[in-house]
């Protein structure tokens, strides 16, 4: 299966649908900040990843990159 790409800027939708976060800086000279690999049990459902323990590891860790990046400019 060859890898899908999907743009988002809900944490959410990027923790349900990826293997792997690519978060960008801000600003128009924007470059790969941060890579989050996403190892959750797939078939993926929104109520099962709330449910999961590891799920707000990871939402948590992408809103601290989002944050600590919005505060930087």
């Amino acid at each position: 299966m060859s890898p899908l790409s999907i743009v988002t800027h809900d944490v959410d939708e990027a923790i349900l649908l990826a293997d792997r976060v690519v978060m960008m800086t801000n600003g128009p000279q924007a470059k790969i900040g941060k890579i989050e690999t996403i190892d959750l049990p797939r078939p993926r459902s929104r109520k099962e990843l709330l449910s999961h323990p590891d799920y707000y590891r990871y939402r948590e860790s992408i809103l601290r990159f989002l944050s600590e990046c919005d505060h930087t400019h």
